[in-house]
């Protein structure tokens, strides 16, 4: 970000992190770029090197270093990047545009608001280009309240046609924020999920728990169309829906336990019909749940008659390892996989969040097939809301919004290293994990590669990175983080 941006919009509280620039001149990796002695200017470098240290003494911080590379028996240990194996094509990284998010963000005095739109969205150099967003349908725990799209009804009078359907909450800042995002996005991807049906749907009649009752599979796929299509009349494409969020877990504010028999008869007779029977191409993916359920989706996926509605499966990791996406991936290669949420829990501890997200992010997941990376909850505020009585009170967002003052946090580095390098087409490809140096390689559309590498180790690591027979040299500091862009 410009200077003068970065300080205006973050105020001198936040200076040390007011900008993705920000941090030493070298981080504390590499050589200061020397100056061509013919025109008194710094060195080209074939290779750019982005860097944050565990620290913060760099942030997201272009490096000066020189990096280009020469013929020779490459510095060991050396990560070799390989682009004629390739993998998944990435469709983005980004967060979860919770209701709490779109308040505080729409909040904010139109300039600033602006400007802090920008900064996530534009996809020039100066900005993160963020290229995927989680929406939530209704309510989720990070709301100021609980509601629904259709709350105008009862057990004993239930609107089955869904006369009382309406986006109104959704229209104060939802909405306009979404259309603000488009106007700087177009193609940005929205994937949409339900924390809850409306409570007169369940056998509890609550927004909490329960279960949605058979006799309303009909009325609730229908209020999926009446969703994507009032969003559609709103201007914003839904790309994909997920039916149920976590839907193993009945202890939130909202929830909805939807057990895989149940999503399985929802999608195959109910919802895929309607999407069907509406000319939907919006996806339906499956489960948005931890990774130590894969037998979930893999019941639904090993359903034909259900699959063929199916476009993948969505996961978390809060439970299980993210080996479990390359388990389905081999049981179900035609079906994609998606990595649709993780908190990062205030107080964060930077390093240790960082590296951890990294790790199994970042790396992790598009190693293990993931054709996204999204972290939870775009902003809070200083209190940590808002979110309803009962939803989550440690959930730290990517920005704390307090007034007009913003600050970033871990979650905005975590996918800032990604998106801001990785364009939606960039396809995975070979990249040889070498000790402790773990790392991901993607091939841009624009023929650009990006290297993503986390040095998971105290003490500090020289390496080597070959293409094409030749290579270059580099460090980093324990457990710091580098994006390599040639």
């Amino acid at each position: 970000m410009k200077t003068k941006f970065s300080s205006w919009l973050f105020g001198s509280a936040v200076m040390i992190a007011s900008a993705c620039s920000c941090g030493k001149s070298n981080g504390g990796s590499g050589k200061t770029t020397p100056p061509d002695t013919t025109t008194g200017t710094p060195a080209t470098s074939q290779v750019a090197f982005w860097l944050t240290n565990p620290d913060k003494s760099a942030l997201l911080k272009k490096q000066s270093t020189v990096l280009n590379f020469s013929a020779g028996t490459p510095v060991q240990p050396t990560i070799t990047v390989d682009t004629t194996t390739t993998y998944q094509t990435m469709d983005g990284f980004g967060y979860t545009l919770t209701g709490g998010s779109a308040q505080l963000i729409y909040g904010l005095p139109a300039e600033q608001r602006h400007a802090l739109e920008n900064e996530l969205f534009t996809t020039d150099s100066t900005y993160i280009g963020v290229s995927y967003l989680r929406l939530t349908m209704g309510a989720s725990d990070m709301s100021a309240r609980v509601f629904s799209y259709d709350d105008n009804a009862s057990p004993s009078q239930p609107d089955t046609t869904l006369a009382n359907f309406s986006l109104s909450d959704d229209s104060v800042s939802l909405v306009p924020l979404l259309k603000e995002i488009l106007a700087i996005r177009p193609n940005i991807k929205l994937l949409a999920t339900p924390w809850s049906p409306p409570a007169w749907m369940k056998d509890n009649d609550k927004s909490s728990g329960g279960s949605l009752l058979p006799q309303y599979y009909g009325v609730y796929a229908q209020y999926f169309v009446r969703y994507i299509q009032a969003m559609q009349a709103a201007g914003i494409h839904i790309d994909a829906i997920t039916p149920q969020n976590e839907p193993l877990n009945a202890n939130n504010n909202p929830a909805c336990v939807m057990p895989d028999t149940a999503e399985d008869i929802f999608i195959r007779n109910y919802l895929g019909p309607a999407f069907q029977s509406a000319r939907l191409t919006t996806k339906i993916i499956v489960y948005d749940h931890n990774c130590d359920q894969p037998g979930y989706p893999e019941y639904i996926l090993a359903d034909a008659a259900a699959a063929q509605y199916v476009d993948g499966s969505a996961f978390h990791l809060y439970a299980g390892s993210i080996s479990a996406l390359s388990g389905v991936h081999t049981l179900f290669p035609d079906k994609n996989l998606y990595f649709t949420e993780q908190y990062v829990g205030a107080p964060s501890n930077f390093q240790g969040d960082m590296e951890w997200a990294v790790r199994n992010l970042i790396i992790a997941a598009p190693r293990n097939w993931s054709r996204n990376v999204l972290e939870w909850n775009l902003a809070a505020d200083q209190n940590l809301g808002p979110h309803t009585v009962g939803g989550c009170s440690t959930c730290l967002g990517a920005y704390t919004v307090n007034g007009t003052s913003v600050t970033r946090n871990t979650s905005y580095y975590i996918i800032a290293h990604a998106s801001k390098f990785v364009l939606p087409g960039s396809v995975r490809v070979g990249s040889d994990n070498n000790g402790n140096l773990l790392n991901v390689a993607f091939l841009r559309p624009d023929g650009k590669k990006v290297l993503i590498v986390l040095n998971d180790q105290a003490n500090s690591q020289t390496f080597g990175v070959q293409f094409n027979g030749q290579s270059f040299s580099v460090s980093l500091e324990g457990y710091a983080v580098g994006t390599f862009i040639w």
